[in-house]
């Protein structure tokens, strides 16, 4: 296949996403108004690759090929036929709005954007459904886990399940107009996904099981039927109170909400607390939670009604 022209341009946006939603682990997502951008136009071949990053980790990320929306990009570009940088050049420019290892789909957003760049540069500027689906089974294989990357794929809520070790499927219940999340972020404190992993045991007692599926399938009610049984469904046996020690804060916020009656959870692997409320109720979270002081980043983002996007202004040929 001949190299994509130079000049094409495609430009993408993802959604932040919150995972597990208590009960829910490695299951549930929810795509949140905190969009990451992300651009690629092709260039000369003795450009080779160029990296800009704006926004949050600007200084930390790597601008090479080591780059997680690089990587995927060559993933997407070589399973459509082209070359890894084989007679074109590429310039990358990633506008990071989602905070890093904060429990919000940071790196689901980035591999996802990446595959998404690169589908749409090989399709002349669009994604198809079944590119979407594509891009949906890339990056839950490559996350291990689904519910981030299938929230930033879709938006919106998402219940997505591996029936084989390379196959992703999701459903995607309709969330009732009524839930409203408000994301709670202490200032300065980052938690890598792997040391939040490693800290869960292999196996969990019988009971601890049986609980888990019964709050999970009364979560998935909650939240598309009656979120006034949010507070029940999100109690979670598997994955918060064994990471207490790696996010003490978060775990006390969580503790502090649901002493109030008020539906929180730790968001993905942390230490960002979710608070699943309704519409009558979010200003009494937001109160509560800024009663706390400064240390807290508190947010009101919406639910991300699209997930990954073409973005207007960018064209694949």
């Amino acid at each position: 296949m001949s190299p994509p022209p130079v000049g094409a341009t495609v430009s993408v946006s993802v959604p932040a996403s919150a995972a597990n939603l208590g009960p829910g682990f490695d299951a549930v997502g929810l795509g949140l108004g905190i969009r990451d951008g992300y651009a690629v136009q092709v260039l000369p071949a003795d450009v080779g690759l160029e990296v800009v990053l704006e926004g949050e980790g600007a200084a930390d990320l790597p601008v090479d090929e080591g780059h997680l929306v690089a990587r995927h990009l060559r993933e997407a570009l070589e399973a459509g036929g082209h070359g890894w940088l084989e007679g074109y050049g590429l310039r990358l420019t990633c506008r990071n709005r989602i905070p890093l290892s904060a429990g919000l789909g940071s790196s689901a957003a980035a591999i996802v954007g990446g595959l998404g760049l690169g589908f749409a540069l090989v399709r002349g500027g669009e994604l198809t459904a079944a590119d979407l689906a594509l891009v949906n089974a890339s990056a839950g294989v490559a996350e291990g886990h689904p519910d981030n990357s299938s929230a930033s794929v879709y938006g919106g809520l998402t219940v997505s399940w591996m029936p084989g070790a390379s196959v992703v499927r999701t459903a995607r219940p309709v969330l009732h107009p009524d839930v409203v999340p408000v994301v709670l972020r202490p200032r300065g404190t980052r938690v890598d996904t792997a040391t939040a992993r490693a800290v869960l045991g292999p196996q969990v007692p019988r009971g601890d099981a049986v609980r888990q599926a019964g709050r999970s399938a009364l979560l998935v009610h909650a939240l598309t039927a009656d979120p006034s049984m949010l507070l029940d469904a999100t109690q979670d046996w598997l994955h918060q109170e064994q990471r207490r020690d790696v996010y003490p804060t978060t775990m006390g916020a969580v503790d502090r909400l649901r002493s109030l009656g008020h539906a929180a959870v730790v968001s993905g692997a942390g230490p960002t607390v979710l608070c699943l409320t309704t519409t009558d109720l979010v200003d009494v979270v937001v109160a509560e939670a800024r009663s706390w002081g400064r240390t807290w980043q508190v947010r009101t983002p919406g639910v991300a009604r699209e997930g990954l996007v073409v973005e207007a202004g960018g064209s694949g040929s």
